[in-house]
């Protein structure tokens, strides 16, 4: 027996930073035209999904849950809110200049797909291992 997995595609959010949070807008905009904003990136994901299946209730469409969407913030806005993350090290883990991630971290620079691939890939990594950790009593 054959076992066919298909996968389906996420519905793409562009997130961008506002003076008061953040706000997102789906990346085929022009087919779904969906937006909103919030203040935290927890708050938006869930407004994501209510604006969505507030069009796609109107559309008679399939409601779709978190797990179906995809939520893209550029590298800078990636550190600025995840603070908690050291460029620096994250350079040095990933075999990548820490100048050069500063440089994209501080919004200087704009990264190749290649580099972005690279540092999601690290980030992707080290959260795998802190998800399978446990802290000695």
């Amino acid at each position: 027996m054959v076992d066919w997995k298909i996968e389906m595609k996420k519905v793409v959010f562009i997130v961008e930073k506002t003076g008061t949070g953040f706000s997102a807008y789906s990346e085929d905009f022009e087919n779904i035209p969906v937006a909103t904003s919030g203040d935290t990136i927890t708050e938006l994901r869930n407004n994501i999904v209510d604006a969505y299946n507030s069009y796609a209730e109107l559309k008679k469409t399939k409601a779709l849950t978190i797990d179906e969407f995809l939520i893209q913030l550029d590298v800078k806005q990636f550190f600025d809110y995840y603070k908690v993350i050291n460029a620096s090290a994250l350079g040095s883990r990933i075999g990548m200049d820490k100048t050069l991630l500063s440089q994209y971290v501080n919004g200087h620079k704009k990264p190749s797909i290649k580099q972005v691939e690279k540092i999601m890939t690290g980030i992707k990594q080290l959260g795998s291992e802190l998800a399978a950790l446990e802290l000695a009593l």
